[in-house]
């Protein structure tokens, strides 16, 4: 039976309640607070639906992931990251960035990045939680992603191109940039032949939950200690 959430209880049914069919649907209802937002992720789950529908939180089994010293970039990729025809920024323009995620796709009908979802993204960036990679060409804002990053783990959340691997080139160079700050693993909670062609594998939902009990409050070096916001990455 799925659990609906009242706005005053910010707790989460445990994981293992989460259907198998749709897969990893735990609860419906709540709200966007950044309260409920972190307790999500903390919790292991993650909001998705469409304009519409109730607020449904979502824990998949398995869970697709990356550990970062498993990336894996092309050779193609890798020549492009060199010639540095684009450049990759952190913090510069996270409400671009979330807006142009949200713009439609060819391939989808509609978007789960409401104007809702992107106000609530934007108070957990302010608040230090939400990221955003930029893309640029020239001073064009090309590509991008973002998501969240809580101890030594980062929940990517969705990502966007305007320009030929913009968005491989922000992701390569940020994954690379949290090996390097000692992050153990990114949530890409959902399987894509693009995430996979990086290396993403499926962890079933039991590791994951281990993960976050090890590592979602651990102390991290997010941009180093010396380092701050809006930086250059390459």
């Amino acid at each position: 039976m799925l659990t609906w959430l009242s706005r005053d209880n910010l707790d989460f049914p445990p994981l293992e309640k989460a259907l198998r069919e749709p897969n990893g649907l735990l609860a419906a209802g709540g709200d966007l607070s950044p309260e409920r937002l972190t307790t999500a992720y903390q919790h292991g789950c993650f909001p998705w639906y469409q304009e519409g529908q109730p607020l449904l939180w979502w824990s998949p089994d398995p869970r697709t992931v990356l550990f970062p010293e498993e990336l894996h970039v092309s050779r193609s990729l890798a020549k492009l990251m060199r010639q540095q025809h684009l450049r990759v920024t952190l913090d510069q323009d996270f409400a671009a960035v979330i807006k142009a995620c949200s713009e439609p796709r060819e391939y989808a009908n509609g978007t789960w990045i409401t104007d809702a979802m992107q106000a609530a993204y934007r108070n957990l960036h302010e608040r230090g939680l939400a990221h955003s990679v930029e893309v640029w060409q020239g001073e064009e804002l090309v590509g991008g992603l973002y998501g969240i990053a809580m101890g030594r783990l980062f929940f990517g959340e969705s990502m966007f191109s305007r320009a030929d691997n913009a968005s491989k080139v922000g992701f390569a160079t940020l994954v690379s940039k949290l090996r390097d700050w000692g992050f153990v693993l990114i949530d890409c909670q959902m399987p894509t032949r693009h995430l996979h062609s990086f290396g993403a594998r499926p962890i079933s939902r039991d590791d994951f939950a281990h993960y976050l009990a090890e590592h979602v409050n651990a102390e991290a070096h997010w941009l180093g200690s010396e380092e701050n916001p809006g930086i250059h990455l390459s």
